[in-house]
This record gives structure tokens, C-alpha cells and sequence, in this order.
């Protein structure tokens, strides 16, 4: 198999809520929800979902929790801690500073502010509107 990845799929408690963050708060485009038309009879999985397309190709997937664990067919549970953090990079400090301030006032939360990591990067953390967490920075080695 192939080291890749194409599309990340979020679990999110409200689709609406989650698209309005990152359609309407970020700014990421988006054709909306679809697929809402689908079942699977088989895992009892409802279809509604929204893709995020990101510049390289790859996909951001938003899929109601409940119905990503029926699809995978494992139990659902609340979410815990974070498990892994999404990193978006930016172009220079002023850049990081004014992307986690758009996130926050889209109904992103502030974990950490931005400052400078002692390796050379800047960033700051931000969680989505279902906890994701979201390292947002710039590295001044590049």
C-alpha cells in the first residue's frame, strides 16, 4: 500500500454546525451537505456529508459521529482527549495570528496561543466546534 492519504473524515456532532465553521467561518469552499439520499441497510448509516476540498487534492470529510461509528461498525462513544492534532501552515507570523483570530470568531476555541516554538515554528492551537484540535503556524526555517 501506498503511504497516502485522500480524504480525512471528521466526526462531528451537528453536520450544520460543523459546515457553518469551516464553510462560512473559514472560508474553505464546500459544495454543501449530500449524499442525503443514501442508507446502508446494512450498518444503518444515513449518507449526509460534506467534503471540504483543500488545495493538494486531498478532501476534508465532515459525517455525523453516530453514523461514522455505524459505518465502521464499532461502538459509539463521546469524545475524549485529543488522539491527533490537524496542522494547517501559513505563509508568515502575521498569517497564523490572523487565521486562529477567524477561527475563533467563527466558534473556534483558543487552547494555545501562538508563539514561538523553540524548533523555529510559530503557532498557536484552536479546537473546531467538535473539539478537533488544529495547530495553526508558520516555519521560519523555510
Amino acid at each position: 500500500m501506498r503511504a497516502r492519504f485522500d480524504v480525512i473524515t471528521l466526526g462531528v456532532a451537528s453536520l450544520e454546525r460543523s459546515l457553518a465553521f469551516y464553510r462560512d467561518g473559514l472560508g474553505w469552499p464546500t459544495d454543501g451537505v449530500v449524499g442525503t439520499e443514501f442508507h446502508d441497510e446494512l450498518t444503518g448509516a444515513d449518507g449526509a456529508i460534506a467534503f471540504l476540498p483543500l488545495e493538494n487534492g486531498m478532501q476534508i470529510a465532515l459525517y455525523e459521529r453516530d453514523n461514522l461509528a455505524k459505518d465502521a461498525q464499532i461502538p459509539f462513544r463521546e469524545p475524549g482527549s485529543p488522539q491527533f492534532s490537524l496542522i494547517h501552515q501559513v505563509g508568515s507570523r502575521e498569517e497564523v495570528d490572523r487565521a486562529i483570530g477567524e477561527a475563533v470568531a467563527a466558534g473556534g476555541r483558543l487552547t494555545a496561543p501562538p508563539h514561538m516554538r523553540p524548533f523555529g515554528f510559530y503557532s498557536g492551537y484552536i479546537q473546531d466546534p467538535d473539539g478537533h484540535l488544529w495547530e495553526i503556524g508558520w516555519n521560519s526555517r523555510s
